[in-house]
């Protein structure tokens, strides 16, 4: 069974009533950020029960030592992780002299939990009766602004019920903290100076190892009865601090306590400054006061849903599905700042360590294209280019010579710090999606000039890679690549992953156009960039041999591409004929049972049919997705989405539906019982993909926008924007027809249905 307590809300995400066994959850699917930071839900008060403390400032990570057996050469020397950040949003509260804490109380009710998307707020609010019997009601609020990306507020109230009562209320920085996910127990963070002043708090603290400075900051400030209340004391310890207000309250006399607090780091100020920062950005936040923050915060998240929202009418379920997907997009990564990526949990926990893998190219790029501009998807793909010396030290650490790189599975800085083998070394299609992904931003955006400024570069070391990766095999008179694990990580070191070869040949044929195209239209690039690679017509022509003589494994029997040389060799059972006991195999089975079987864990040959889907037919899609989706079983996240558009494209609306519902509510259903661990930010990508490419059937055409749309039975509607090319078309589907308005100054035309349609700016045209 999935998990079903979230309440069926189209712009909130609704907790109703308090269990123990749920809070963690809770905390990944509330969890807070702004692009900068983010914040898994945890309560401001102490809370003793089970619980997964998080609080994240963006680029700051510690290279944990890896942990192995033995030594590989060539074997990462850390495993980077996402690092649990000194806390600021702790507040203790202590009622006639009892701390307290939810997990000790007698009584609670009216429990409930908000994360409104819509304007980018959490709020939670109970009663509880604590064990000295003072019953107490507490209402907080808390937002990360995205205006003033370094400060959060929390507007903390708290009401007595049943009587009088001392109220002693401590707003704390808190830098004694330690991470869940921990190779070996280091300690990551030293702290080097405390500071409690009035009103005001500051912790300086360091990474170790990395040397990220960093200083959290807060002020905290208390209303009784519409007065100000000035703190009784100071707390300060060595990784300690705050202020403490107490004050004598009456029954149903409200305290309410607003405070700010967040991060100011190195990697935006001088090291020396960063007391002055967090000074200065607290005077930002205490002069414009919580309500006018929160205000603000309104107005930003209204822009941003302007042009990513999605509408379904019909089906709340779907509607909150997609909306929690863009919402956590959003928190994310917001494409200020070119040294950040999008990580696989986010904000929302730790697991998978690094902050990139190969999802951004191959899921998130086109959502940041459409919904934002081309300047946010260039700087992602600045991201790659700017690593492109340390992808370059990867492949040769690994023996690869004469410039060729292997970009990291996962990274910080560019360096590979994944510490599993079979990924590390052998899940190399990863360059290909980075390739790819150079391809689809041209394709898209209309913006060549990317590719002779930094692209090709990328592209010329991507190929040498495949080009000394691949080898003749004599008995198939064929080129081969040995060793690999493809998308599905359920097959390692296996032969001729078909999608792997794909792509290799792909870049190889990809990349030698492009050095031709630079050479024709941008000299001056072409000549920088030959001088700097020394790429020659030589060297061209033996990764053309490469390209024009790979092996692709085939069934005849079945007349599709095989995934992998020895796939025909397994017991070929299908998932429906498993027990649903053994489900999910990943937490059910050993290793050596998974690999061994021929059960799928995400899109494999399917994945390379949806991106080179101009290669092949209807009837080729058909077979394969026949043959492959009955083996899969999704336990990636990455792969609903890529399921649910292939089987729109194949006009399986329904199955489409059901991948669809699991791809957009994979978390708020918990259909992999992992959510305690945080969320899975970058699949939800694919959930937007879902809904444009796959019901839309939004394409690039000719150098045009294509539509195919189609709608699930269980939908009376649905609608969203794309920026195509800095245009803004609104897309409308019903079950009847489509309609598309254009908002700019010039027509357009497009393609519906393979007819052309002309569009007209402020006019419907209906298709």
């Amino acid at each position: 069974m999935n998990q079903d307590y979230i309440q069926p809300n189209p712009w909130s995400i609704i907790e109703e009533g308090f269990d123990p066994e749920k809070v963690k959850s809770s905390e990944s699917l509330f969890s807070i950020g702004n692009g900068a930071m983010g914040q898994r839900a945890n309560f401001e008060e102490d809370f003793s029960g089970e619980t997964f403390q998080g609080s994240y400032i963006a680029g700051v990570y510690y290279p944990d030592k890896t942990r192995v057996g033995w030594w590989k050469n060539g074997y990462p020397e850390y495993f980077a992780k996402v690092l649990n950040a000194p806390n600021w949003i702790g507040i203790k509260v202590f009622v006639n002299d009892q701390a307290f804490d939810l997990h000790q109380c007698k009584q609670i009710k009216h429990y409930r939990r908000e994360l409104n998307m819509q304007e980018g707020w959490y709020q939670r609010s109970f009663t509880a009766t604590m064990p000295n019997g003072v019953e107490i009601g507490i209402n907080t609020t808390r937002f990360l602004s995205l205006d003033f990306d370094e400060i959060g507020a929390i507007k903390y109230q708290v009401t007595l019920l049943n009587q009088d009562a001392k109220i002693k209320l401590q707003p704390y920085l808190d830098s004694g903290i330690t991470n869940e996910d921990s190779n070996w127990d280091d300690k990551f963070w030293n702290t080097t100076n405390s500071i409690s002043n009035g009103s005001r708090a500051f912790i300086e603290a360091h990474t170790m190892k990395t040397n990220f400075e960093t200083c959290t900051l807060m002020q905290a400030e208390l209303h009784h009865n519409g007065n100000r209340v000035q703190p009784s004391t100071n707390i300060k310890e060595e990784t300690f601090v705050g202020v403490e207000f107490e004050v004598d309250a009456k029954k149903n006399e409200e305290l309410s306590l607003i405070k700010y607090g967040g991060y100011t780091a190195s990697r935006n100020h001088k090291a020396s400054e960063l007391v002055d920062a967090a000074n200065t950005v607290l005077d930002k936040a205490s002069k414009m006061g919580f309500e006018a923050l929160l205000q603000k915060q309104k107005e930003a998240w209204a822009a941003i849903w302007e042009m990513s929202d999605i509408t379904i009418q019909g089906d709340v379920k779907a509607q909150q599905g997609i909306r929690f997907n863009i919402f956590q997009l959003n928190q994310t990564y917001l494409g200020t700042d070119s040294r950040l990526n999008i990580g696989p949990k986010g904000f929302t926990g730790e697991k998978y360590g690094g902050s990139t893998y190969w999802d951004t190219e191959a899921y998130c790029l086109p959502f940041y294209m459409a919904t934002k501009n081309q300047i946010v998807a260039r700087k992602l793909l600045k991201y790659r280019y700017n690593h492109l010396e340390k992808a370059i030290e990867n492949a040769k650490k690994l023996g690869f010579t004469n410039g060729a790189a292997l970009y990291p599975m996962v990274t910080m800085n560019g360096e590979e710090c994944h510490n599993e083998w079979e990924i590390t070394f052998e899940e190399i299609h990863r360059n290909g999606a980075i390739a790819f992904a150079i391809f689809n931003y041209y394709r898209y955006t209309g913006d060549y000039t990317y590719i002779p400024e930094m692209g090709l570069e990328v592209l010329i070391a991507i190929s040498r890679f495949w080009h000394q990766r691949a080898n003749f095999s004599k008995p198939k008179n064929k080129y081969v690549i040995l060793g690999v694990t493809g998308p599905n990580e359920y097959e390692n070191n296996i032969n001729n992953n078909w999608y792997t070869n794909y792509l290799a040949k792909w870049c190889i044929n990809y990349t030698i156009e492009q050095l031709q195209k630079v050479k024709d239209g941008y000299p001056v690039d072409y000549d920088r960039i030959i001088a700097q690679t020394k790429v020659t017509d030589a060297e061209t022509e033996l990764w053309s041999e490469v390209a024009n003589n790979m092996y692709f494994p085939y069934s005849e029997k079945y007349e599709v591409f095989l995934q992998q040389d020895g796939f025909l060799d397994k017991d070929l059972v299908k998932v429906n004929d498993l027990d649903k006991n053994e489900r999910p195999i990943n937490q059910k089975w050993s290793w050596d049972r998974i690999l061994r079987s021929p059960y799928i864990k995400q899109a494999d040959t399917l994945q390379g049919f949806y991106i080179f889907e101009d290669h092949f037919n209807l009837e080729q899609l058909e077979k394969h997705f026949d043959f492959y989706e009955p083996f899969t079983v999704h336990e990636s996240s990455l792969s609903p989405c890529v399921h649910s558009i292939q089987a729109a494209k194949l006009g399986r609306m329904e199955q489409a539906y059901k991948f669809y519902l699991r791809t957009s509510r994979l978390d708020l259903d918990d259909y992999n019982k992992e959510v305690e661990e945080g969320l899975h930010i970058t699949s939800m990508a694919g959930t937007w993909m879902s809904i444009v490419e796959g019901f839309g059937g939004m394409r690039i055409v000719d150098d045009k926008l294509s539509f195919t749309p189609r709608i699930p039975d269980q939908w009376k509607g649905y609608s969203f924007k794309i920026n195509f090319r800095d245009r803004i078309i609104k897309v409308s589907i019903t079950d009847k027809d489509a309609t598309f308005e254009l908002m700019g100054n010039e027509e357009m035309s497009i393609r519906v249905n393979g007819k052309r349609v002309v569009l007209s700016p402020g006019k419907l045209a209906t298709a």
